[in-house]
């Protein structure tokens, strides 16, 4: 299996999990988005909270050059974490919700 591949199946595997998971509040609920490239992969929290309309982006990745792009992370122990333990190195992973410039201090890659 190519790099690419294995990268779409580790991560739809692992949001797969996160979005089965229930919220406590039952009008609450997960919708995992992903592109037909299998390029960008997003899971969305969906719902209403009393009278609220909740509608947002808990975690967003995507596939640039070859790398993990973590545009959003919303988890309370961060995706990047379940990555690294399903076998994908730092260097393929970017933290592009931080800034380029602090990016170097991280353990992942810059870009």
């Amino acid at each position: 299996m190519d790099k690419l591949n294995h990268f779409y199946n580790i991560i739809a595997s692992i949001l797969k999990e996160y979005a089965a998971l229930p919220y406590s509040c039952q009008n609450l609920k997960h919708k995992l988005v992903i592109s037909d490239d299998k390029k960008d992969y997003l899971l969305m929290t969906m719902g209403w909270e009393n009278d609220v309309k909740i509608h947002g982006c808990l975690v967003h990745l995507e596939i640039i050059n070859d790398k993990i792009w973590i545009h959003r992370d919303g988890l309370e122990d961060g995706i990047a974490n379940d990555l690294v333990r399903a076998g994908i190195p730092k260097n393929e992973i970017v933290l592009a919700f931080h800034p380029l410039e602090v990016r170097h201090f991280t353990e992942f890659a810059v870009s």
